[in-house]
């Protein structure tokens, strides 16, 4: 009963989608219909609104840290595994947008900093030197996600959190899929830059 606690409570915070909300407050309509039409903190930032793309990353970031941080009160580390991915499920596919959700970057990073920090730190990391370095936020995405299972095994040893981290990049890369052609064909946009 308490994983299922766990489970609903974790998709169900993951489920609010932040991006849209706040672009609709500021005066910017449907962020579905801005660049990529995506709900994170990217495509906000394409509406040149940069308080209101940080407060979006904030609170995705949040979902996941919130979710996890619940479950590790209440129940325990296993069940915070189970929130902590359910808050990605909820921000990747939420029942309120027919399931059509965010890329989970920062709603994954929200749920490693709660989960266990130095993932978290050390993903935080490799996103920031890759996009400073590339200036692509889907690559230093990919770059970060996908290093999050060595960097759990390497650390930790432990085979359910490596799991853990490699479905959750799994995933991430599947929701990328366009990014990782736009990548490949040199079309894709860097950060800041809007999408035509």
């Amino acid at each position: 009963m308490e994983y299922a606690l766990a489970i609903i409570s974790g998709y169900l915070i993951g489920s609010i989608p932040f991006g849209l909300i706040l672009t609709r407050l500021g005066g910017y309509g449907d962020i579905r219909n801005i660049g990529s039409g995506n709900i994170g903190a990217t495509n906000v930032l394409r509406t040149g609104n940069k308080p209101l793309a940080l407060a979006t990353l904030i609170l995705d970031t949040f979902k996941g840290a919130i979710a996890v941080g619940l479950a590790l009160y209440f129940i325990n580390f296993n069940a915070a595994m189970l929130a902590g991915f359910f808050a990605l499920v909820g921000h990747l596919f939420p029942v309120w947008l027919k399931f059509k959700g965010g890329k989970g970057v920062a709603t994954t990073l929200g749920t490693l900093l709660a989960l266990k920090p130095l993932i978290g730190i050390a993903a935080c990391g490799i996103w920031l030197l890759t996009a400073i370095a590339f200036r692509y936020s889907s690559l230093s995405a990919l770059a970060a996600i996908g290093l999050t299972p060595v960097l759990a095994h390497f650390m930790y040893g432990d085979a359910n959190l490596t799991g853990l981290c490699g479905v959750i990049a799994t995933l991430v890369f599947y929701k990328h899929r366009e990014n990782i052609r736009r990548l490949l064909n040199k079309e894709e946009p860097k950060i800041g830059q809007k999408k035509a």
